[in-house]
């Protein structure tokens, strides 16, 4: 069966299809940064319940009472870049949810659960002593699950040839468990979030000077970073491997542009470690987050080049409608500075308490 059969045909769009990619790498960027604020976060506190000691009691104290802010920006800050990627390749990814129904539509009630453990943990850290781990532990396997499903849709929704899969199950349970790249770039996601999350408790904790645990509690958001960074390392080769062969070579010389940004990520990557292993926290903060946005960069590429024998968003036909396209603009920089003003209006709460 010819795979371009079973691809929908496109929507038109309103402005110019470079609009909708720029902003999909903005928002997937703060988006990523919030997703790893949480994930990561509640990995580190479930991993410290096992380690009984006072300190590790006060950084989990930290972390219960923002894990539930945490989860509900990632979800408020995921909607824009879905968004997006529904304008730009909307016919591949509704495509591939259908194809995983089942999973896809349960990450609603997953993520109520998850939202609902989250906040058990942290209204009744104090008085359920370490019977609170079963909740951390509830969400951190819930997060997990879910970020599982959205890494399969997005394996799928670049690779039509494998949609055939649909006429021997069409009951919506599809899954990418058989390709090589799944694993690693999961992982991949994972370990992310582990290094930032212990970057962001670095930070807090220096901002938190005056308190007693503050320089520990830095050292070890600093080791989380490094070491989470440096077992990104051994699983980023893995991931560029398990990619056939005329997409890996794209990134080991045959495409310049991904060649560079792939070496400049590595590059900022090992600085940062660097940096870390030196407590220089905000230094390394810069370096991590132009990491994050080189590797947005490279996943888009990545993206790009599944999708060429099938579609670019240069296909797409305008008909120009650009009053939305405005009113998206000032409402988005509208809700970025009152998140701004509501995080300094948290931070300052914080302090007087």
């Amino acid at each position: 069966m010819n795979s371009g059969n079973l691809i929908p045909v496109p929507d038109t769009i309103p402005v110019h299809w470079a609009w909708f990619q720029v902003l999909l790498i903005v928002t997937f960027v703060l988006h990523l940064l919030f997703m790893n604020a949480m994930l990561g976060s509640a990995i580190m506190a479930l991993l410290r319940e096992f380690k009984i000691d006072k300190d590790a009691d006060a950084m989990n104290f930290q972390t219960a009472e923002k894990l539930p802010y945490t989860i509900a920006f990632t979800v408020n800050m995921g909607v824009a870049p879905l968004l997006f990627i529904q304008v730009l390749y909307g016919h591949f990814i509704y495509t591939s949810s259908i194809l995983m129904a089942v999973y896809w539509l349960s990450i609603i009630l997953l993520l109520i659960l998850a939202y609902y453990a989250a906040y058990i943990y942290d209204f009744k850290f104090n008085a359920m002593g370490r019977s609170r781990t079963i909740f951390i532990c509830i969400s951190v396997i819930l997060l997990l699950w879910i970020g599982f499903v959205f890494t399969n849709n997005m394996v799928m929704m670049i690779q039509p040839d494998t949609w055939s899969a649909y006429f021997r199950n069409p009951f919506g349970t599809l899954l990418a468990l058989k390709d090589p790249m799944l694993v690693p770039r999961y992982l991949h996601f994972v370990l992310a979030s582990v290094a930032v999350a212990g970057l962001l408790q670095a930070i807090f904790w220096t901002v938190k000077k005056k308190e007693s645990v503050s320089d520990k509690a830095v050292r070890s958001g600093l080791n989380w970073f490094a070491w989470g960074t440096c077992i990104q390392f051994a699983v980023g080769i893995w991931f560029l491997v398990a990619l056939p062969e005329d997409k890996m070579m794209l990134f080991m010389g045959r495409a310049p542009l991904q060649t560079f940004l792939l070496a400049l990520g590595v590059l900022l990557g090992g600085a940062a470690i660097f940096t870390a292993a030196r407590n220089k926290v905000w230094t390394t903060a810069a370096l991590a987050l132009a990491t994050v946005v080189d590797m947005v960069l490279v996943r888009d590429l990545l993206r790009s080049a599944y999708l060429k024998p099938y579609f670019s968003p240069k296909q797409l036909t305008v008909v120009p409608e650009y009053s939305s396209m405005i009113l998206f603009l000032v409402s988005f920089s509208a809700g970025i500075v009152i998140i701004a003003y509501m995080i300094k209006l948290a931070v300052a709460a914080g302090k007087e308490a």
